[in-house]
């Protein structure tokens, strides 16, 4: 008994804590109970739940939770001193100290994901560009480093902008960068909008009692069931080996892909959404089905909207944004979604995944304006609205912008531009559609979840009011018995291996 104990709170990388384990679910129960003991004692509470979130993230990247501390306790003092000089000096006199402190917090905390994410990928490059030979280093990747990075810049450039005031806590500021639901995989949430629920009186309402199930069910549903099944049972099988199958398998593959990817990192954000509101907080929706999206730039208002969000206030806006003329507008667009890639991983599969966006973006921004000359319209209440097809236009605008996300996910998904271009070989000189029937009985499962998954990806949101409507109306059994219902179709499922989240690696 003691050894199992000692077991779960020991660090094992092939076993990381993940919102679809049974340790987790198991763990997550006792912390319940726990924090609402502690309902009306809040300073205990936030050292509880802060406690919790560390070692939630040592069971993920074992003793680099160090790395969390330091980026805390870091950005905490910069941005206290920060706030503190802008407080001394209104007038703006002498702002270049803030700036030095801000680009000191810039500096750690780049420095951090640089090492340990760019390392060997600048390395690598250099030693070609001199002619050398290069000996990657074994450098561990800390799990999330990029989400809390991220999420703790966001404050100390806020609090330099002065859109946001200095955190009087240390704790506050811990409890806010460490949060557990999205600290490994997002969604980004900025200090301005979880702040101010910190000190708030804990309160869990039923409307909240009931999103809260709800994504926590969808969310399980989406990762253990539908994008863990069709990647082990299909997906990995044709990106392993692209050459193996027939050009109709591998476009099948990629769309299986566009699936799992979608249910499995929209899934996370459902459980870390549906996780925080059982807990008394609000997070940000982070996807709103991306594939129902009309053009490329509508595609990045729905998929990731935390990240899309977070790199067009903190890079676009910073480089310029689209104040300094038409080229440099789109100059902007495409340098910003090159680090967007760059950020996902240190590839050139990555970066050109995310320079063919910003390439998209930018032509879609100028077609739409200068060619179909479809500028942005506003209301009478001054709320800014873009141009929308509708009827067979809209849906031929959907379905070439999915493909065209399904193009650029082949390089997001290789690990070698040799692999992506084999696929597409594939599919462009040895189709053979008629093997269409074969496929589908070989794999009648994995077509059948993939087919659930993008019927009800297009379903309108209104079904999901209504689910919430239902488990609201209904009672804590009720809620109860949808989750177990859920966990038992993740028990016939699930394989004997965990599968951990794709975005864990970003």
């Amino acid at each position: 008994m003691i050894d199992l104990i000692i077991k779960e709170f020991t660090y094992n990388p092939a076993e990381p804590l993940i919102f679809s384990s049974g340790l987790f679910l198991f763990l997550f129960l006792g912390f319940s109970l726990v924090y609402a003991m502690l309902q009306h004692r809040l300073t205990a509470r936030l050292l509880f739940v802060t406690a919790f979130s560390y070692y939630f993230y040592y069971k993920s990247s074992g003793l680099y939770f160090g790395l969390l501390a330091l980026v805390t306790l870091s950005d905490y003092i910069l941005a206290a001193g920060i706030g503190g000089w802008r407080k001394r000096h209104p007038d703006g006199r002498y702002n270049f100290v803030s700036l030095l402190l801000l680009a000191l917090s810039i500096v750690i905390d780049l420095s951090l994901l640089g090492y340990f994410k760019y390392t060997n990928f600048f390395g690598e490059i250099w030693a070609q560009l001199i002619g050398g030979n290069f000996q990657p280093q074994d450098i561990f990747l800390p799990v999330g480093i990029s989400f809390f990075t991220f999420q703790s810049l966001s404050y100390t450039i806020d609090v330099y902008r002065g859109e946001l005031k200095p955190l009087g806590s240390l704790l506050d500021y811990a409890f806010y960068v460490s949060f557990f639901p999205q600290l490994v995989a997002g969604p980004i949430v900025r200090a301005r909008d979880f702040a101010p629920q910190i000190r708030r009186p804990l309160q869990v309402t039923d409307e909240m009692f009931a999103r809260g199930v709800f994504f926590i069910a969808i969310g399980l549903f989406k990762k253990a069931v539908i994008s863990d099944y069709i990647s082990l049972n299909f997906v990995d099988r044709i990106f392993d080996n692209p050459s193996l199958y027939s050009g109709l398998e591998n476009l099948l593959g990629i769309y299986g892909y566009a699936m799992q990817i979608y249910c499995d990192f929209s899934g996370y954000s459902d459980m870390a959404i549906g996780i925080a509101l059982l807990l008394g907080f609000h997070f940000p929706m982070n996807f709103r089905s991306p594939y129902a999206s009309e053009s490329i730039t509508d595609f990045w208002r729905r998929w990731h909207i935390s990240l899309s969000s977070w790199i067009r206030d903190y890079i676009y806006i910073s480089l310029g944004g689209n104040r300094k003329g038409r080229v440099r507008t789109y100059v902007n667009l495409i340098v910003t979604m090159l680090l967007g890639g760059l950020w996902h991983g240190a590839s050139l599969n990555f970066v050109f995944w995310g320079g063919i966006h910003g390439v998209a973006l930018a032509v879609h921004k100028f077609v739409r304006k200068h060619v179909f000359g479809h500028g942005r319209r506003y209301t009478s209440g001054g709320v800014r609205q873009d141009y929308t097809s509708k009827g067979l236009r809209r849906i031929g605008a959907t379905v070439l912008t999915f493909h065209f996300v399904c193009l650029a996910w082949v390089f997001f998904r290789n690990s070698t531009f040799a692999g992506s271009l084999t696929m597409l070989s594939r599919i462009i000189t040895d189709f053979h559609a008629e093997l269409l029937p074969q496929v589908l009985a070989g794999y009648p499962w994995v077509f059948g979840i993939m087919l659930f998954g993008y019927v009800t990806h297009y379903l309108p949101e209104s079904i999901d009011r209504l689910c919430i409507t239902v488990l609201r109306k209904g009672t804590v059994i009720t809620s109860a018995i949808v989750l177990s219902f859920v966990i038992f179709l993740v028990i016939q499922t699930k394989s004997s291996t965990i599968q951990p989240f794709i975005y864990f690696q970003f």
